[in-house]
């Protein structure tokens, strides 16, 4: 008589799968890892911005409490209860979360390329003459015997080595000059969606 056992192991493979189906204790080591981070990189921020993130109001508590900690110690136990508190957030929170600190990159870097490109057109400014005619062609309304003597002024400050008073006011200049093109655009992008609203 064959032996009903035979070539069968005594269980069930999805035995097996149901075991393996949970994360390892290195994964979740790992996302643990992940959410401690992320809630540092919240108590880094500044209080009116963590304040603005979507999380539930406990989490916030907790991450608004470690920024007030002063003391190392106190600080390192109030920043393991921040991880222990980001463990209990949803998959969908902590996504929210990213997303917003992502955003908040993409500005800052945003920004930062906008400094740098004033910064490059201020030295510009003092460098090469031509730069000044080619200011003043894209904007007529500056006022060029005052652009001549900051540039006159910020050479000379360079060049002995005092504070740069001239330099600081031509960046002022340039960065309002920047910010008035940037709200004239803006201001023509809403322009141009309100005229195809109307159109629809």
């Amino acid at each position: 008589m064959p032996n009903a056992n035979r070539g069968a192991v005594g269980f069930q493979s999805s035995e097996f799968e149901e075991k393996y189906e949970r994360p390892s204790k290195t994964e979740l080591k790992r996302q643990s890892d992940a959410l401690q981070d992320l809630g540092q990189e919240l108590v880094e921020q500044p209080r009116d911005r963590v304040k603005r993130v979507p999380m539930p109001e406990d989490v916030r508590d907790a991450i608004l409490e470690c920024q007030n900690i002063k003391n190392h110690e106190g600080r390192r136990r109030q920043l393991q209860f921040v991880g222990k508190k980001m463990r209990t957030l949803t998959d969908e929170e902590v996504a929210v979360i990213r997303q917003t600190i992502e955003g908040w990159k993409g500005a800052s870097k945003a920004d930062t390329a906008a400094l740098h490109a004033l910064e490059r057109r201020r030295e510009k400014l003092l460098a090469d003459d031509k730069a000044l005619t080619t200011l003043l062609e894209e904007n007529p309304e500056l006022d060029v015997q005052h652009l001549r003597t900051l540039i006159r002024n910020a050479r000379k400050e360079q060049a002995e080595n005092k504070p740069p008073k001239a330099y600081r006011e031509i960046f002022q200049i340039l960065k309002d000059i920047d910010a008035k093109a940037r709200g004239a655009a803006k201001k023509a992008a809403e322009e141009e969606e309100e005229g195809e609203d109307d159109e629809e």
